[in-house]
């Protein structure tokens, strides 16, 4: 079957920088889709996205789908004809479906009996006549929250469109799509060639956009040329550029024909936290700041210009004009923010709500701080310096540089207590507090920053959960799944030995009668066991696995955690499999009984060999695990109760447990209870079994 290359261009006024990546890779996968679901066989597909263009060239694309034979089961011989022969109404009915009659129908043998069956080739149609179909569908499905019409057209789409090619090898795909007819005309860059391209060949479109039309197609490539040319100019100036993904992903899609530019501002703009200035650079500017060699922020940022001006110093003498009152207004902020200390801010958290129920942010900064002394007393940390950053926690909020630069918060908070004197480790804090800001965020490092991010996220968590307001679907407007995962972040990575059900009651006491649900302490920490469940599977812990431990509800997630191990390590033994399914047996053995079974076995009712051996052994093992456990050595308590084996396997063959006689009986219930108990000191080893 023959096959010729497809290059298909949508071209728009400039699309959503933020979005651009988004919208290519779904048009990709989507158009890509349709290929497959029509049967049209292709080579490398090569998706393309500018600000003014979204395209696709499509190697060795078919020319039509290949002939198909269909095949469509009717209904059984039984049901196709009566006692006579004569077809039924099924039969007919499933004639007409098919546009046959009942005897040009043919006949089917399954294992399940013989069907009346519609066979028939069907040719392959011209790709020119699918096309445009798998166009419009890949377009419809691309992930645009608002659609626009422009003009007096019914068409929708994220932007206006102003042209559409679509071309497979010599031929144009007839169509009209979004408004636009298809054609064999790109266009080049709004400014060095805004005049049409006529593209001949599908493979020559990348080609020729970037030699005439000043457009560098290809993303990916346009990105690094913008990186490029941001490194060798930072270094003419003797700088470090800041090479943020996002932001240079946002660029790219910002600029058809990139053009680095050098831009300078006052040295007295530095005495500002370089954070504010950064800020402003890239976010409102998508600027590239630039820093020495001491990591120091410089007076020097690096823009893209989406023109190769000959008089670029025009440009970089507009962007200085356009950044500095925004600099200019990052000083003033500071500087006013100066003649306050943070803890004059304190009382004005009263005006701000944190959550009508839940009260102001200043009945949470008290709450907090109550929390992180309590946490901080069994951490080793500060509990002065813990109580002081508590108290100081929110009041960079009610500062003029977060009215203004929102990400600020926390890291203001650092500045301002530096400059007000308080200890170093409280300024820390104050931006740990926030910390992990997002999944993979790195975590507050210092004592006193480790306890207030906890309190803080604890005290969240429980006064949410505490009103009724926890996380259902997507729905999680608080944050509250980020919040549970950076508080066991926290936990499991720095090693506190916190136990979990202490830290939630005591959050719980705190808020007192703002909690109305019963049982909001319990749901919370199902929620927080859910996450960790993820969590660790996510490391690669059979869920299983995890069950089998959490089911004997270790105090602490360190303690957790080593219990995983142990069991992991277990698992690994030959003796693993049968004293898994032992413990099951017994669990369900102990289940279904109806008898009270005592604590204690009364060794004067055994009677069997094999229950005598194994209470003895029972008595052994005790005596070596006890201290182990003590130790909290859970991987050498399970190696040793693995010897049990051989004496467990030997009384299930040889000892009856139901017996007649209810004190033999309830004897040897008692015999298997203590031998569940030795187990459940480390795991529920019964499920581990399928």
């Amino acid at each position: 079957m023959s096959a010729q290359d497809l290059i298909f261009e949508l071209g728009t006024e400039e699309l959503p920088p933020v979005a651009l990546k988004k919208l290519s890779a779904a048009l990709e996968s989507e158009f890509i889709a349709g290929l497959k679901q029509a049967g049209l066989e292709h080579g490398k597909v090569v998706s393309y996205a500018s600000p003014r263009r979204l395209a696709l060239l499509v190697e060795g694309l078919a020319t039509r789908q290949p002939d198909r034979s269909m095949e469509k089961r009717g209904p059984a011989l039984q049901a196709a004809f009566d006692a006579d022969g004569n077809p039924t109404k099924a039969a007919e009915g499933f004639a007409r479906s098919c546009g046959t009659s009942v005897d040009q129908l043919g006949r089917m043998k399954t294992d399940k009996g013989e069907w009346l069956v519609y066979q028939v080739e069907e040719k392959g149609k011209p790709a020119a006549e699918l096309l445009p179909g798998i166009a419009e569908t890949a377009l419809n499905r691309l992930p645009i929250p608002k659609r626009m019409r422009w003009g007096s057209s019914e068409a929708q789409f994220v932007r206006p469109v102003h042209w559409l090619l679509f071309r497979h090898g010599d031929e144009i795909v007839p169509c009209t799509l979004l408004d636009a007819q298809a054609g064999s005309v790109s266009y080049g860059h709004r400014f060095h060639h805004p005049e049409a391209i006529d593209i001949h060949t599908p493979s020559e479109y990348a080609d020729k956009l970037e030699s005439q039309g000043k457009v560098i197609a290809h993303f990916a490539t346009r990105r690094e040329n913008i990186k490029a040319q941001v490194e060798k100019v930072a270094e003419t100036l003797g700088g470090q550029p800041d090479m943020d993904d996002a932001l240079l992903d946002e660029v790219t899609a910002l600029n058809e024909w990139p053009v680095a530019i050098t831009g300078s501002f006052e040295e007295r703009f530095l005495e500002v936290p370089p954070e504010a200035l950064i800020l402003t650079m890239k976010k409102n500017q998508k600027y590239f700041p630039l820093f020495d060699g001491e990591g120091r922020l410089m007076n020097h940022f690096i823009t893209i210009a989406n023109i190769d001006s000959p008089r670029p110093e025009v440009i970089a003498e507009g962007n200085e004009r356009v950044i500095r009152p925004r600099l200019a207004d990052a000083m003033f902020f500071w500087e006013q923010d100066g003649k306050q200390k943070l803890e004059d801010h304190i009382e004005s958290l009263k005006t701000v709500v944190f959550q009508k129920d839940l009260g102001s942010m200043y009945s949470k900064t008290m709450r907090v701080a109550v929390l992180t002394s309590w946490i901080a007393e069994r951490t080793g940390a500060d509990v002065a310096l813990a109580e002081r950053a508590a108290m100081l926690s929110r009041c960079d909020l009610m500062t003029h540089m977060v009215g203004e630069f929102a990400d600020m918060q926390g890291i203001m908070g650092r500045y301002q207590a530096l400059r007000d004197g308080e200890p170093e480790e409280v300024a820390q804090a104050l931006e740990e507090f926030y910390l992990p800001r997002y999944s993979g965020d790195r975590l507050p490092a210092t004592p006193t920053g480790i306890a207030l991010s906890l309190a803080e996220k604890t005290d969240t968590l429980m006064g949410i959960f505490g009103i009724g307001m926890k996380p259902t679907g997507d729905k999680d407007p608080f944050a509250l799944r980020r919040a549970a995962l950076g508080l066991l972040r926290i936990i499991r990575e720095h090693s506190l030995t916190i136990e979990l059900d202490e830290l939630l009651a005591q959050a719980e006491s705190a808020l007192g009668d703002l909690v109305r649900e019963p049982d909001a302490r319990q749901q919370l920490k199902q929620f927080l066991m859910e996450r960790l469940k993820v969590m660790l599977a996510d490391e690669g812990v059979d869920g299983r696995l995890f069950e089998a431990v959490a089911a004997v509800k270790p105090a602490t997630l360190p303690d957790l955690e080593a219990r995983i191990q142990a069991v992991h390590d277990f698992l690994a033994l030959p003796e693993a499999e049968s004293l898994a399914a032992a413990n099951k047996r017994i669990r369900n053995i102990l289940k279904k009984s109806k008898d009270s079974i005592p604590d204690q076995v009364d060794e004067k009712l055994l009677q069997e060999d094999a229950e005598q051996a194994l209470f003895a052994t029972l008595q052994e093992m005790e005596q070596t695990v006890t201290p182990l456990l003590a130790q909290k050595d859970y991987g050498a308590a399970l190696k040793a109760l693995a010897g049990l084996r051989e004496t467990v396997d030997r009384f299930f063959d040889d000892v009856m447990v139901n017996v007649d006689d209810s004190a033999l009986r309830t004897n040897r219930l008692a015999l298997l209870k203590n031998l569940s108990g030795l187990f459940l000191q480390v795991a529920d080893i019964s499920l581990l079994q399928q």
